[in-house]
């Protein structure tokens, strides 16, 4: 085995052009498994294919989503709970949602472990908005990494819970299968990836908008990474309550 790579290494694909900055996950002899730094992708590749790197340690501009008058009215953001496989895209997604003032509860479980803790977490913390996210892939044959487990995961809240909202998925999910299991949004239409902050977005998009307005679908999508050919759902109103008069300081 080549010494140069170990795990926890940083790397690009010299097939792809270096296009991805992964993480090594484990190594297997000559074949590396890798996960996606900034992209919800596992992939694999052989020792001659990969090239070590860094990532930048500067953080990622977040813009303000929604502007809210203060002076005169107050607002209760719809629920999040999100649910990841991934650790780092957690804490990517905590500091988004803090950034834009939402109120979220999230976990960490592997995809096949989601669908046995998802009904108990949206008992225990009752969101308005589940995100259920991880890493995936597409493979030749209409075969996934890891569609199955979110399906079944969708499948699990539907059969208990029919008004939450559920965005779910990853890189190149099973887009088609997800929304007919009952995901409200879903990934990914084109079989592309999708940025780690991406399903975040859109939880905290719908948080933002009031439970009388219906969401404008094109614009919401527009602030993702990869627009609507990375995810896809249906046109629904927002989660957030809007009261009056806010009490003064």
């Amino acid at each position: 085995m080549n010494s140069r790579f170990k795990v926890g290494d940083y790397v690009t694909r010299k097939k792809y052009n270096n296009d991805i900055v992964f993480k090594i996950k484990s190594i297997n002899k000559d074949l590396i498994i890798l996960s996606g730094v900034d992209v919800r992708l596992y992939a694999d590749a052989y020792i001659n294919d990969l090239v070590l790197t860094s990532i930048s340690k500067k953080k990622e501009e977040v813009s303000t989503l929604r502007s809210l008058d203060v002076d005169k009215y107050f607002y209760i953001p719809g629920r999040v709970l999100h649910i990841d496989a991934d650790k780092n895209y957690l804490e990517k997604c905590k500091e988004y949602y803090e950034t834009q003032k939402v109120k979220y509860y999230g976990y960490i479980f592997k995809e096949k472990d989601f669908k046995d803790k998802v009904n108990d977490l949206i008992q225990k913390h009752k969101p308005e908005i589940v995100v259920i996210t991880g890493h995936d892939a597409y493979y030749k044959n209409d075969k996934y990494k890891n569609s199955k487990y979110f399906i079944d995961t969708v499948k699990q809240i539907r059969d208990k819970y029919s008004n939450v909202i559920i965005i779910a998925g990853a890189c190149q999910s099973d887009y088609e299968g997800l929304i007919k299991a009952g995901s409200t949004f879903a990934s990914s239409p084109s079989h592309i990836n999708i940025h780690a902050l991406d399903p975040a977005i859109i939880a905290t998009y719908i948080a933002l908008t009031s439970k009388d307005k219906t969401i404008d679908l094109i614009e919401m999508l527009s602030k993702t990474k990869y627009g609507s050919e990375g995810i896809g759902g249906f046109v629904i109103n927002g989660t957030m309550r809007i009261g009056y008069p806010r009490k003064k300081e």
